[in-house]
């Protein structure tokens, strides 16, 4: 009697087309999980350069983007210019070669013994590390430096910042102007709203208005300010001293933990996001609130 059974040769065909099926459905799973995986990523990745603190800067048509350490430092090195009466055209100097130098970052680190906002050498007499670091010492020493060269304000930006640097790589410094032009003529005061940054809440280390007056004093010089409960009035002598404070208080808001900063009827509001600055008419008082 004839059995029913497959004979070998049909089993091990079976056998052959429930592996490859198997594998296929394998095949399947792994690229569903490669394209679920991705979608994850890039999403990810989507919502911190949407949501992720940052600043926006516009002058001349220009819009350049950074984050609020680097802005701060930015601020720090416009306030020097202004404190010293020197014009917009040091600031820009001076924030195109920081760019260049450090990416407006205060580096412990550096090609050999180069540190700080500029990547200045202690060997090469501009301080000590410590002093080097602090970045008010360090921006003062560039302009220092700067004002020997007489005709600076109307030289090629490469040529003067080759001559403070001494730099190896001289012609870098013209790749950045138009960020240096930028920042200068925000935090100089003479692009009124140009500046505004998003934010995270504030979640702690929120600066006094003591603090804030004696940074603002060291920085910038302005010193006819009232510090209040949890807030400063700034009373200044024109409108571009004003907006000059107004955003620099906006540029180290992530610092400070500033929450509002008026200029006259307009104002800046972290709660508002990418909103920017009102509409209003402008003034000579800046008002800035902490926490």
């Amino acid at each position: 009697m004839p059995s029913n059974r497959p004979g070998p040769s049909a089993a091990r065909s079976r056998q052959r087309v429930a592996v490859r099926r198997r594998r296929r459905r394998l095949i399947l799973l792994l690229v569903l999980a490669v394209v679920v995986a991705g979608g994850w990523f890039g999403g990810r990745q989507l919502v911190r350069s949407v949501a992720s603190p940052k600043c926006t800067i516009t002058a001349g048509g220009m819009t350049e983007t950074f984050d609020p350490e680097q802005t701060g430092n930015a601020a720090l090195i416009a306030a020097l210019a202004v404190k010293r009466q020197m014009p917009p055209r040091a600031a820009t100097i001076a924030l195109t070669t920081a760019f260049q130098e450090s990416k407006i970052r205060n580096l412990r680190f550096g090609d050999r013994d180069s540190l700080g906002l500029f990547q200045q050498r202690p060997s090469q007499g501009w301080g000590t590390e410590e002093q080097i670091l602090d970045p008010v010492h360090a921006t003062n020493a560039f302009y220092d430096a700067l004002e020997k060269f007489k005709g600076y304000e109307s030289a090629d930006i490469t040529t003067i910042a080759q001559r403070v640097q001494k730099s190896g790589y001289p012609e870098a410094y013209r790749d950045h102007e138009g960020q240096g032009r930028v920042l200068a003529s925000n935090l100089t005061g003479h692009s009124p709203a140009g500046l505004t940054c998003r934010l995270d809440p504030v979640k702690g280390g929120v600066a006094t208005p003591r603090q804030v007056a004696g940074d603002l004093a060291e920085q910038m010089g302005v010193t006819t300010v009232r510090a209040g409960d949890g807030s400063l009035t700034v009373t200044t002598r024109s409108i571009t001293t004003a907006w000059a404070v107004a955003q620099w208080a906006v540029a180290r808001a992530d610092a400070y933990g500033a929450t509002k900063v008026t200029v006259g009827d307009r104002a800046w509001d972290r709660a508002s996001g990418d909103q920017g600055w009102s509409s209003g008419s402008d003034g000579t008082t800046v008002t800035i609130r902490l926490g």
